[in-house]
This record gives structure tokens, C-alpha cells and sequence, in this order.
């Protein structure tokens, strides 16, 4: 039985999740934005079926309606749904990453045939609208649910199973929690991102070379800060009580901090740095939560032509998958790095053989 599920909006998240679903042949995809260069790329692109440039007539043609706009605009869009008449059941979603504004906008709907789950897949990139979506960006990623009164358990069952072909990783949270836990490790360290990067450019005033050393480290923890400034603005206003809150902890964190450098408290200062390795360390490591354990190995590797292509084949070889790659920028112009992870301890030993008997450096990441 076909089932027709409307994207509102063709963005990054939307038109991944279009990419995601549109190959089960028993689904049936719409298309609505308002950029209609966006909906022709959709179309063209097989990301789509359908087009519609009418937020009534795709909402009414639907079976599932996901609301992939900014927040204040998702906001608006859900509101509309009080204006138009439904013949059957709506489930509806969403993909903001702030949920409480959404919650409180979807339990003042007075249209009994919308059911609503608020949503947020967890993942994204430093690219932005429809060019740059995959239909895997959400594989093995956190998807939290967040369900209102007006949607049952079985709601809530036919929405994950509507979106199993992400490969997401669901969980089930309250709109206030995720909203702090959120703030905490996405949307306050954006902030902090920024401001070390306005902070480099005041440097750069006395010191011009600035720029060329500002790789390593310093890319590698402000990368985050070249994400959308406009969806980022709207995601710190509609969570703005958390950051402020998280703003205020800060200051008083960082007039700790300057107190132990200022005063040269060596003992304060190690304990201090030996509790946050000791936690960012242990960051992943559990096989209790809901992200899978990851073990990760970290491989030298010289800035030539092929290298990276080199590391892969030889553990293609040995049937051995990947599950991540990343480059560390530490040792620029020098050596390249390579940190990759792998489902478990067995794969992750077997790589390093095989690397160290190929002649690479490696090093086991505990």
C-alpha cells in the first residue's frame, strides 16, 4: 500500500531524508518550498516524485508530513495546519533542533487529525542547502522523538518505521531535556566556536602572520563556527534561556580558569586538565548508551598523492570496514594523520597489524 509523505521544505535535512525514503518503492514523495529552482533541482534529481508549490494541497495530499524549515518558520507551517481541512489522519514531524517552541506550538493545534511527533536527526554538515544532501547523511545517527498527547504509541511506531531507511538511531526524550543537552554539547559550543574565532581576528590586527599558524588544533575546534549563520541565529533565539543560563556558568568557569593561570596553581591546573581528558576521553567508549562504542586508531601518513587511498585499499584487502575517517590537523605541511574508527576491538587490532606491517606509524586510541 503506497503511502505519500510530504517534505516541507528541500533543504539539507529535507532532502536527505527525501533521498533516504524515496527509494522504498512504497513510498510516495512530495516536495514543498518555496524556491521553485529548489523543487526543479529535486525533480531533476530524482530526490522527489513530486512537486508542489501550494502548502495546503501537499499537506492534504499526505500521509506524513515532516516540516523541515527553521524553527520559527517550521513554527509557522504547523500553525497553518489549524487553517486547513483534513479528510484523514496526519502524522506530522519535524527536524529543529530547539523543541520546546515547537511543543508548545503543536499542543496549541485544534485540528484532530494531525497527530504530531517533534523529531531532530541528529547529524548535519558544513555545507548547506539541497546540493549537499545524501540520502546516508543520518546513518548511525541520533533521531530523538519527542511525542505530544495528540499522538499515540503507535504513532510514534509508524513514524520510526517510516523513517527506518535513515539508519538513525532513535531515542525517545522530553522537549526540555533535549533542549539542555543540546544546548550543552551543540548549540553553546557554536558560540564558544565563534568567539574564539572573533577573538583570533582582533589578534590578527598585531599580529598578520596570524592566519598561517591558525591550522591544527584551532581549525580543527572552531570548524563548527562556518555553519549557517542565519539557522544558527534562529536556534540560539529559540533556546536562548538555556544559553544564557550556559553563558553565565562559563564566565564564572573562565574566571576559575584565569585564577589558576594568573596565580600559577600547579597542582589545581593539572588535576583541572588531567579530569577533563579523563571525561572527553571517556566520551563514546560505553556500550550502555544509545552511540554504539567506537575504537579508534590513528595512523601517520605522509601528504602525497594516494596516501589516504593507500590506508583504505590495504584494509579493503583485509575485508576490514571503517566506520569513520577523520584528518587531524596537528602537524600540518609535515605529516598527515588519520584517525579511524572502527566497530569493534577485533577490527580495530587487526588494522593496526596490518598498517604497522605495511610500514605505517599507528597508534591505538583508548
Amino acid at each position: 500500500m503506497k503511502r505519500t509523505i510530504t517534505i516541507a521544505g528541500l533543504g539539507l535535512i529535507g532532502a536527505s531524508i527525501a533521498r533516504a525514503l524515496q527509494p522504498i518503492d512504497a513510498n510516495h514523495i512530495i516536495g514543498y518550498d518555496i524556491n521553485k529552482d529548489t523543487l526543479r533541482y529535486a525533480k531533476e534529481h530524482r530526490i522527489i516524485q513530486e512537486a508542489i508549490t501550494d502548502y495546503t494541497t501537499a499537506a492534504q495530499r499526505a500521509d506524513y508530513l515532516i516540516i523541515a524549515a527553521p524553527i520559527s518558520e517550521s513554527i509557522r507551517l504547523l500553525a497553518m495546519l489549524d487553517e486547513i481541512p483534513l479528510t484523514k489522519k496526519l502524522i506530522v514531524s519535524d527536524v529543529s533542533s530547539v523543541k520546546q517552541s515547537i511543543m508548545v506550538a503543536a499542543n496549541q493545534l485544534k485540528n484532530n487529525q494531525v497527530a504530531f511527533i517533534g523529531g531532530h536527526p541528529m547529524a548535519g554538515s558544513h555545507k548547506k542547502g539541497i546540493e549537499a544532501a545524501k540520502g546516508h547523511l543520518f546513518e548511525n545517527a541520533i533521531y530523538v522523538l519527542t511525542p505530544t498527547e495528540s499522538s499515540s504509541s503507535s504513532d510514534v511506531e509508524a513514524l520510526k518505521s517510516l523513517l527506518l531507511p535513515t539508519k538513525s538511531k532513535f531515542v525517545v526524550l522530553e522537549a526540555e531535556e533535549h533542549d539542555e543537552m543540546t544546548g550543552v554539547i551543540s548549540h553553546f559550543p557554536h558560540l564558544i566556536a565563534s568567539s574564539l574565532v572573533h577573538q583570533a581576528k582582533h589578534w590578527q590586527q598585531t599580529h598578520a602572520y596570524l592566519p598561517n599558524l591558525a591550522a591544527g588544533g584551532f581549525r580543527d575546534i572552531t570548524r563548527i563556527a562556518s555553519s549557517n549563520p542565519t539557522l544558527w541565529q534562529d536556534i540560539f533565539y529559540h533556546n536562548r534561556k538555556k544559553m544564557v543560563q550556559l553563558l553565565g556558568e562559563w564566565i564564572s568557569e573562565m574566571e576559575t580558569l584565569k585564577t589558576l593561570v594568573e596565580k600559577n596553581r600547579k597542582k589545581e591546573m593539572i588535576n583541572y586538565l588531567e579530569e577533563a581528558k579523563a571525561y572527553r576521553d571517556g566520551l563514546g567508549t560505553s556500550d550502555k548508551g544509545v552511540i554504539p562504542s567506537y575504537y579508534d586508531l590513528s595512523v601517520d601518513i605522509r601528504d602525497q598523492t594516494g596516501a589516504l587511498a593507500h590506508v583504505t585499499q590495504l584494509l579493503a584487502q583485509h575485508e576490514v570496514s571503517i566506520n569513520n575517517i577523520q584528518i587531524l590537523e596537528i602537524r600540518e605541511g609535515i605529516m598527515g594523520a588519520l584517525r579511524l574508527s572502527f566497530a569493534s576491538e577485533k577490527l580495530q587490532k587487526t588494522s593496526e597489524l596490518v598498517l604497522k606491517q605495511a610500514g605505517y606509524e599507528t597508534m591505538i586510541e583508548n
